[in-house]
């Protein structure tokens, strides 16, 4: 885990991290109680400036966007969790994917980038595909 300037990590009860997660934090970076972190994952709530030419790219501003991991997600193994995202309760993000943006309640997301493939419909009692 890396903190960087004013950041901070709150990881809350019961959450499992797995071998060689890379946790980096300039803001804020919440994990979800119960939620389940499998190996070779990287969450971040930073960005790289990159706009100013002929200056290195460490040199640059950093641009920092609050990421949330909701509770009792399962974050698959080898997955990105990007700057500014947001994870519902109970999501499951499938190995490998590359995750950005705001996802709801009990959702599948999968892909680079990743997508809601499935959500749980309460009435019928089952993940279906969207």
């Amino acid at each position: 885990m890396e903190v960087h300037r004013k950041g901070n990590i709150h990881i809350q009860d019961d959450v499992v991290i797995s071998q060689n997660v890379h946790i980096t934090s300039a803001g804020n970076l919440v994990i979800g109680k119960s939620s389940l972190i499998l190996a070779n994952v990287f969450i971040t709530n930073i960005d790289h400036d990159y706009e100013e030419l002929d200056k290195h790219i460490v040199n640059q501003e950093y641009i920092i966007s609050e990421t949330i991991i909701g509770e009792n997600c399962y974050i698959g193994m080898g997955s990105a969790i990007m700057a500014g995202t947001k994870l519902g309760k109970q999501c499951v993000v499938g190995a490998n994917s590359v995750v950005r943006g705001e996802f709801p309640d009990y959702c599948v997301i999968v892909g680079a980038p990743a997508k809601i493939v499935k959500k749980y419909n309460f009435e019928t009692q089952e993940w279906e595909k969207v």
